[in-house]
């Protein structure tokens, strides 16, 4: 059941900066709340599975890992699907994003113990300048601005690691102020971010 889908990922968590998690390296992946809630927001440009378009959907999911590092897992899932997104749109995404179809979710989903009904929400998403802002109607709002240092010189992360296991080449780094509020998950607000071009397929 091949599919493929390409575009912007834009990721914010409750670690200082930078999550030590995208390094996936044992050793450093300690957690500096003692847990990491995080959000993920793919702004699919182009994307086809089962033969059904999903170019312009937007998806966001939030998980919380209680830590104390990523890989002992027990996380809880939240997954946001844009109220734009047709019947058959919302079947092959929520499929992909829980892993079902292989993929770097299907990494992830290993971790999860908690899954939440998925959500079918208005998703808004505003860039200004090199600020780029998702809100999820009834869940939240992320924030992610390009960090740049004095000389306006931009950071990236490039190798292994997140990079690799999300489909990018390159990841910049772009901290976050966004605030969580969905009930059903932990209350939480986010420092760390990066975000960049994935491509994922399956």
């Amino acid at each position: 059941m091949a599919w493929n889908l390409s575009g912007q990922l834009i990721e914010s968590c409750t670690c200082n900066m930078f999550c030590p998690c995208w390094f996936l390296v044992p050793e450093v992946m300690v957690m500096d709340q003692g847990y990491c809630a995080t959000v993920i927001a793919l702004r699919i440009q182009r994307g086809t599975a089962e033969g059904v378009d999903l170019s312009g959907r937007t998806v966001v999911f939030a998980v919380d890992f209680p830590g104390p590092t990523l890989f002992d897992g027990n996380a809880t899932f939240r997954l946001y699907l844009d109220d734009g997104a047709g019947p058959e749109q919302r079947r092959e995404l929520e499929a992909i994003m829980t892993g079902q179809r292989g993929g770097p979710m299907e990494m992830i989903g290993g971790l999860v113990t908690t899954w939440l009904p998925t959500e079918t929400a208005a998703i808004d998403v505003n860039e200004a300048d090199e600020t780029i802002s998702v809100t999820v109607a009834g869940a939240g709002q992320m924030e992610s601005r390009l960090m740049r240092d004095q000389q306006g010189q931009s950071f990236s992360l490039q190798g292994g690691g997140f990079v690799a296991a999300l489909g990018m080449q390159t990841a910049e780094l772009a901290p976050s102020r966004s605030r969580w509020t969905d009930p059903d998950l932990r209350q939480f607000e986010t420092k760390s971010g990066g975000r960049g071009h994935f491509t994922w397929s399956g």
